[in-house]
């Protein structure tokens, strides 16, 4: 087993900050780091990290989707829902993720995410598995309900993680290899849920109780390796030798640390004086976090966004039935694939630009507009191919999970205020996930005007958000570099290097980074 002991101490000063450009600043204990071993590292990174986060991610989006594809397998008539116990059901499970959304991120911190996720996704499982077998829609609700305390912490705990590791023009291509498990849980659950639904029975459970048992074993056995295989971070990671995690963490500190030569302290001292990158938990640096204006704008996008992907997540199933009612059950649900798989691109293909780049935010307001066009053509037509061919639009709003939360993480500078602010970011995108649950009632069958309605005017307003948000960003950064930010930069360099790190992005020397 890894030894993970969560690291403790403070990170640099404030005014160490993040490069304004995506050039990679070198390592600032040693010159002598190429990129050709920083290359090697990162893919060695990739290789013991990614396909766990990967797949503990699909089958957490898996186990939470399910419940739409065991709802046209007879779900609904078996448990006796009537009227809007489907959308009551739905409801309970963002209930308790977001009551509990901030705790479990906080709780992630606290114990290491090494041991938080395998944790957490041992619980889903088994929450995941005892769907199998209720009877009646309260204990459906129940379920529901402890399946979103349990699922809680994974979104935000995983990218939270990942930002221990990689550079900040990394961690957004990093975030999109797990968020595309969601679109991929799509189309992988349809497939699955198609597959199992085609044995008659595993033991005494039958019919759409498969679905929930067998997804439910995975989960817990995927997660009882992850206990293994995740440490907390490059320092307790046994598969790195000590040269590769001095790197690993130098590399990080470079970028936050280069903003000492703005201050006229060289990059030598301090590297020496450089505490460790993972601070304690502080209440005033995770308030910070949350009310930074980037993690404030962001979210409230990622809120809009969620409203579209959760009601994919959820409703895509019973959209092709209304789309193609005369096809069969297994059928239907291989329909449910193709536009998951265009998100899946999408969300991949914009990521790893962004990650070239170095920038977020003009790919977030770029992605919007497909949306837009995808529900003002659910609102312009009933024709079932006009329709079916919206889906595949529609489905860019996966890209936003990737985008949103990488920038966030970059535009904090302590460890604790960017674990507060992707906390808070995924917290407003399951409020939204709440929204999404009441999209769709079923009264507003076939062409479902309302549920549309609703994702063309939120997908709307997060263009205008994040178009403004871009222009604001651009305008303060000119601000900050007036003779006057210059003046109040050299006021703070009065303070103690834990007063200034705990101003992080009010420190006079921080730059957004768009």
């Amino acid at each position: 087993m890894l030894d993970k002991k969560e690291m403790t101490g403070t990170v640099s000063p404030a005014r160490s900050l993040e490069p304004d450009t995506a050039t990679e600043a070198e390592p600032i204990h040693d010159k002598s780091h190429s990129k050709t071993a920083e290359s090697r590292l990162r893919t060695k990174i990739d290789l013991n990290l990614m396909p766990m986060i990967m797949l503990l991610y699909l089958m957490n989006f898996i186990d939470r989707t399910n419940i739409g594809n065991a709802k046209i397998a007879r779900m609904d008539v078996d448990i006796g829902m009537v009227g809007y116990d489907y959308n009551m059901i739905l409801s309970a499970f963002f209930v308790g993720y977001i009551v509990f959304e901030l705790p479990a991120v906080a709780c992630c911190k606290a114990i290491g995410p090494g041991w938080f996720l395998p944790a957490t996704s041992l619980l889903f499982g088994v929450t995941s598995i005892s769907t199998a077998f209720i009877t009646t829609v309260p204990q459906a609700a129940a379920v529901r309900f402890l399946l979103g305390v349990f699922e809680a912490g994974m979104m935000p705990g995983s990218a939270y993680y990942l930002s221990r590791w990689y550079r900040r023009s990394e961690l957004t291509f990093r975030i999109s290899l797990y968020i595309v498990m969601s679109p991929l849980a799509g189309a992988f659950g349809g497939l699955l849920a198609g597959a199992i639904l085609g044995v008659p029975r595993i033991g005494s459970v039958t019919s759409w109780r498969m679905i929930f048992l067998v997804e439910g074993i995975i989960t817990i056995g995927l997660a009882l390796i992850a206990f293994a295989v995740l440490p907390n971070d490059p320092e307790t990671a046994r598969w790195l030798t000590a040269e590769e995690k001095t790197l690993a963490i130098d590399r990080l500190r470079a970028e936050r640390d280069v903003q000492h030569e703005r201050s006229g302290t060289a990059a030598g001292s301090a590297a020496a004086s450089a505490p460790p990158l993972v601070d304690k938990l502080n209440l005033g640096r995770f308030l910070r976090g949350i009310a930074n204006p980037v993690t404030i704008s962001t979210s409230i996008v990622f809120l809009f966004d969620a409203i579209t992907v959760q009601s994919l997540a959820f409703f895509m199933p019973t959209i092709v039935k209304t789309i193609f009612p005369t096809d069969t059950t297994v059928r239907q649900q291989l329909y449910t694939t193709p536009p998951y798989l265009v998100g899946i691109v999408l969300t991949a293909g914009l990521s790893w630009i962004s990650w070239r780049v170095d920038r977020r935010q003009i790919f977030i307001t770029g992605s919007v507009p497909l949306v837009m066009i995808g529900y003002a053509m659910f609102l312009g037509s009933k024709d079932p191919r006009v329709r079916y061919a919206a889906t595949f639009l529609a489905s860019s709003s996966f890209t936003l999970g990737a985008l949103t939360n990488a920038q966030v993480s970059a535009n904090v500078i302590s460890d604790t205020a960017r674990n507060a602010a992707i906390g808070i970011n995924a917290f407003c995108a399951h409020l939204g996930g709440l929204v999404s649950t009441w999209a769709f009632l079923q009264w507003d069958a076939p062409h479902f005007p309302i549920g549309n309605g609703i994702n063309l005017a939120t997908s709307t307003t997060s263009f205008l958000i994040s178009f403004a948000t871009l222009v604001w960003m651009n305008r303060d950064n000119k601000a900050r570099d007036s003779k006057e930010a210059a003046s109040q930069e050299d006021a703070v360099q009065t303070l103690t290097a834990e007063e200034a790190q705990d101003l992080d992005w009010k420190h006079p020397a921080f730059r957004w980074k768009p």
